[in-house]
């Protein structure tokens, strides 16, 4: 008697069983798929597009600044529409057992993608004060001079600093920003401060190293945020002090009222980074004075 081939059973069990799951999932690909769940899935692209779109347009101008603004909300707002749509789409897929749990997944995915980031921005609009001008010296603040003309536009920040409420809501909220004494030279402060400007990639609109008799250097630069390219200015001052220097930072935002604690950030941050660099930084050797010549004697005769 012939046994048949171990193979040949395992090749049909193997068809027996495609045939039950085509059987099974005959009747679900027959259903339609949810009506609600390719609405979210085109909503989330639209808003996808739309966020990536007007993303580009305020970080590198093409177009006017508000219209482009007024887009990226309007992004958002289809994001969040997206959501809700899709737990509709989520409820109707339960109820009819209709197609669409994927669109649905591909939209909630995309529409978390564009709000998470937002999201956490609206936290910092409700935790800190809404202040947009961050110095080390509230009394006597660094100017905006070459930086004046450029905060003239519709919408713009003034130059001057934004005052005593300013001042009050900055002590409250970040207490650890004051100015910074070092115990280096003017001329040395300002090399150092300048390295560090340069390394952030800031814009430099003007810079004015120390010189006498009043020993005073200055730095402009624009630096922007991270996403939006929205341009905030820097204003740096170095000065004298005792025997070293004292460095005074200020950083406002050219647009809104609220930074979001971004000025804040970039002047702490520049604190820290001055402080290293200056104790880490080599001291410069000075050439060893040349040694007294002594007198030859007169010849004897």
């Amino acid at each position: 008697m012939a046994v048949p081939h171990p193979w040949g059973v395992t090749t049909r069990r193997t068809q027996q069983d495609g045939e039950m799951a085509r059987r099974f999932s005959a009747p679900y690909q027959l259903e339609p798929v949810s009506a609600l769940a390719t609405w979210a899935r085109t909503l989330a692209v639209f808003s996808l597009v739309a966020t990536a779109g007007s993303i580009l347009v305020i970080r590198f101008g093409f177009l006017e600044f508000k219209p482009a603004l007024m887009t990226f909300f309007g992004a958002l707002g289809l994001a969040a529409l997206s959501i809700l749509v899709a737990f509709a789409a989520f409820a109707a897929i339960w109820q009819n057992g209709s197609r669409g749990m994927g669109r649905i997944f591909i939209a909630l995915l995309i529409d978390v993608a564009i709000l998470a980031y937002p999201a956490y921005l609206g936290l910092q609009y409700r935790k800190l004060p809404a202040i947009h001008d961050i110095t080390t010296d509230p009394i006597d603040p660094p100017r905006f001079d070459a930086l004046a003309r450029l905060r003239t536009g519709d919408g713009t920040n003034p130059a001057a600093y934004a005052g005593l409420y300013s001042a009050e809501q900055q002590q409250q909220a970040y207490p650890d920003i004051e100015p910074v004494t070092l115990e280096v030279p003017p001329q040395r402060a300002f090399e150092e401060t300048l390295k560090l400007v340069t390394r952030r990639k800031w814009l430099i609109i003007d810079e004015r190293a120390p010189q006498p008799p009043r020993m005073i250097g200055r730095i402009e630069a624009v630096a922007r945020t991270p996403i939006m390219g929205f341009r905030e200015d820097i204003s740096i001052r170095v000065q004298p002090d005792a025997d070293g220097s004292r460095v005074d930072i200020r950083s406002a935002s050219r647009y809104f009222e609220h930074d979001l604690g971004t000025n804040a950030a970039r002047v702490s941050k520049l604190i820290d980074d001055l402080n290293d660099a200056v104790d880490n930084a080599k001291p410069v050797k000075k050439a060893p004075a040349p040694k007294p010549v002594a007198p030859k004697a007169p010849a004897k005769r």
